[in-house]
């Protein structure tokens, strides 16, 4: 199996919204964007996946290890190799593949969040320097598109969150700031046992409108010289949106027992709806 072989497989099995993006991609840039989304995936289940703290944060400490490889000598992984030739043709910054780590590091540090001004600086870490790192290997003519693919990065993880109450729960994890749990009313043991109630649903309501607000403002943020080589991006926030507003329909309050998933049909439809017809923001 080649490097980029394993990247493959690794998006592939995923089942991820990204994956479908990625397919409407030119070769090189498709190969790019897969060993990218490769890394944050196994960088993400040391944590997921690990059950001991010390030895997850040790494989952190070894993927720090690949990162400076990545640019100052021989890294080991597959994944890393199938990036290294992408990493310096499309001058990806290393500071961000570390920031990336540093924010799987944060699972280990933290549990819960206070405020979400705490939130947003690990959402910062884990999905909005990816949304940078995907706007550098899709092209842009202007710099603003960074800033617009960071805050669509945001709108992308507090989907995740919200989609994902439950299953965090069960792992012991609540991303919801606890300021806002004590505005709604909602104590966290509520989230720990998986109780559903209007306080809990109102509580969701409002994580769903910000996030709505979150991709309002990065569409508002895209310069229109972009529009057409960030369509990658474009096709992850209809398939998302589209997930927070099945949430919303379906009862917010039921993210607690269930965790609701686009059908792959569905995705590949809105994907090439939105690859022909363009974002509708």
């Amino acid at each position: 199996m080649t490097p980029q072989q394993y990247c493959q497989d690794k998006a592939a099995s995923s089942g991820s919204s990204f994956y479908y993006s990625f397919r409407f991609l030119p070769e090189d840039r498709r190969d790019a964007i897969t060993a990218l989304y490769a890394f944050c995936r196994e960088v993400d289940d040391v944590v997921d996946e690990c059950h001991d703290e010390n030895v997850a944060r040790a494989k952190l400490a070894w993927w720090r290890g690949e990162v400076e490889k990545l640019y100052h000598g021989q890294p080991e992984h597959p994944v890393m190799l199938a990036l290294k030739p992408h990493a310096a043709a499309l001058d990806l910054p290393q500071n961000l593949l570390e920031e990336i780590v540093d924010g799987m590091q944060m699972d280990l540090d933290f549990a819960r969040y206070d405020r979400f001004q705490d939130l947003l600086l690990y959402c910062h870490r884990v999905a909005g320097v990816v949304g940078q790192l995907a706007a550098q290997i899709f092209g842009y003519q202007d710099r603003q598109t960074l800033k617009y693919a960071h805050e669509l990065g945001i709108a992308f993880q507090l989907t995740n969150i919200i989609r994902d109450v439950g299953e965090d729960a069960r792992r012991g994890r609540i991303y919801l700031p606890v300021e806002e749990l004590q505005r709604f009313n909602v104590p966290a043991s509520d989230l720990m046992h998986y109780k559903e109630s209007p306080e809990f649903a109102a509580l969701m309501s409002f994580q769903i409108e910000r996030a709505r607000e979150y991709y309002r403002r990065a569409w508002e943020l895209l310069p229109a010289v972009d529009r057409k080589s960030q369509r990658p991006g474009l096709l992850m926030a209809a398939i998302y949106r589209a997930t927070l507003e099945e949430i919303q329909l379906d009862g917010p309050a039921k993210v607690l027992n269930q965790r609701l998933s686009l059908t792959p049909v569905r995705k590949l439809w809105l994907a090439w709806r939105t690859w022909t017809l363009g974002y509708k923001a």
